[in-house]
């Protein structure tokens, strides 16, 4: 018979009990059903200090009373487990003793089995409920922002750094479109006739740029000790769930119906779900991804806003680095991925500054987010070229990701992902190394693998 709650009660004590072992790698379990949703906060954490969690909601600008709310459900869902289990064991107990009585206590004790096995079925129930109240609360909260972020929404960043004055031209500088279509670099005009606005074909030069940028990067990466990586760009949604991209920011991923699957935004959703319901070896990590994909957005609620150009479309390619490690080492791990990205940055010669985003404009996975906005001369203000977010185990918590810990249990590991190279760098890299005749110096570093010097004017 089916459970009228189908999620049922959440055991906080134990991963789904429908998990087999895989017989060629015992550290291997198959993906997580989406109750492992439950686990997205640590519950015995929130017990022991919802004071974090509720100044985590304020830094976001969130309502902290669901903290309240979630100590209330926990409460009342341990209960009905509690009670559930009590009369099960009861039950049980109950059904062994029918076997040994006489035929006169029998009947007593059957109709005693009959009125626990209804409040056996009652409890299972109101527990099942209770659990998917809890399970629905807890899906719905973000990633405890890290101590220290700025609180505010998307004008309260901070800024950390800035890199190079940007440049004072002897001339009008022409915007990223405009030199694009005299180097015959960039046609928006055919994109948009054949897949419609904030469409475009990179031709030419302009598609050598881009491919010499991801390859720049890939490189880069390499070095550093990422391995190259050219996942899928179609997602279950257990995945793009896991990763957190299916809550307040849903409408900007593009959806196929009739296959259920998603298109990613970020190449961060498959690598995050490459090694999902896995324990991972505790000696590989940090464990280093660097991901080379087309990248898809709908970019929902931009009408109006950068229709001009490449600086917001919806397709574009991305070189997008990913890591596992260990949470104590989460931090550290952040400021070498900001670290690596400053270095492409200064590479390619681009004025630029570095900004610690506030708690009200981080996604709900990232617990800390720093951003590198390059100067648009044209726009005469800066744009945001790299993310890097710490993730902590929030990910890994919906996907069921782990490491054994020096006492050999199973802990969840810690994500954390940064642009190291995206289609938009193209803006910046025409704007600010154009010169007055509309011809673009390409940066020393990225020569090798543009193969020219200067971008020559064709029309």
């Amino acid at each position: 018979m089916a459970r009228p709650y189908p999620c049922g009660p959440i055991r906080l004590d134990l991963l789904p009990a429908s998990r087999s072992v895989n017989a060629k790698n015992p550290d291997v379990v198959p993906r997580p059903s989406p109750v492992v949703c439950a686990l997205v906060i640590d519950l015995r954490a929130l017990r022991d200090d919802p004071d974090r969690l509720r100044s985590s909601q304020r830094v976001r600008g969130e309502d902290d009373s669901v903290v309240d709310r979630l100590l209330d459900l926990d409460s009342r869902h341990r209960s009905a487990l509690s009670r559930f289990e009590t009369l099960r064991a009861e039950q049980k107990s109950v059904g062994k003793s029918v076997s040994k009585t006489s035929p006169e206590e029998r009947e007593e004790l059957l109709a005693a089995a009959k009125k626990l096995a209804t409040e056996v079925k009652e409890a299972e129930a109101e527990a099942g409920r209770l659990g998917c109240e809890l399970e629905s609360e807890l899906k719905n909260i973000p990633n405890i922002v890290e101590e220290g972020a700025p609180a505010g929404g998307v004008d309260d960043f901070a800024v950390i750094d800035q890199v190079k004055t940007p440049r004072e031209f002897d001339f009008t500088p022409r915007d990223h479109l405009e030199l694009g279509e005299m180097l015959g670099a960039i046609d928006t005009d055919r994109g948009a006739k054949v897949s419609g606005a904030r469409f475009y074909f990179l031709t030419g030069v302009g598609a050598m740029l881009e491919l010499g940028l991801l390859n720049m990067a890939m490189q880069q990466a390499m070095a550093n000790g990422f391995t190259p990586m050219v996942p899928p760009v179609l997602v279950k949604p257990e995945t793009m769930e896991g990763t957190g991209f299916l809550g307040a920011h849903a409408d900007e991923v593009y959806h196929l119906p009739s296959d259920d699957l998603y298109l990613v935004g970020t190449s961060e959703v498959p690598l995050a779900g490459y090694h999902a319901g896995e324990i991972l070896p505790a000696d590989t990590l940090p464990i280093r991804y660097a991901g080379w994909s087309s990248c898809f957005r709908r970019e929902a609620g931009s009408y109006g806003k950068d229709t001009r150009g490449i600086i917001r479309v919806h397709q574009f390619n991305k070189v997008e680095m990913f890591v596992y490690t260990h949470p104590d080492a989460a931090h550290e791990e952040h400021l070498r991925l900001l670290a690596w990205e400053r270095e492409m940055l200064d590479r390619l010669e681009l004025p630029y500054r570095v900004v610690d985003i506030a708690g009200g404009d981080l996604g709900a996975s990232a617990a800390r987010k720093y951003d590198c906005e390059a100067w648009i001369p044209t726009q005469g203000r800066y744009r945001e070229l790299t993310s890097t977010s710490n993730c902590t185990d929030f990910q890994a918590r919906r996907l069921n990701i782990r490491f054994r810990g020096e006492d050999g249990k199973p802990r969840f590991a810690a994500t954390l992902n940064g642009t190291l190279a995206t289609t938009r760098w193209i803006v910046a890299i025409l704007e600010n190394h154009q010169q007055a005749d509309g011809s673009v110096v390409v940066p020393e570093a990225l020569r090798p693998f543009v193969g020219q010097d200067v971008l020559e004017p064709v029309v």
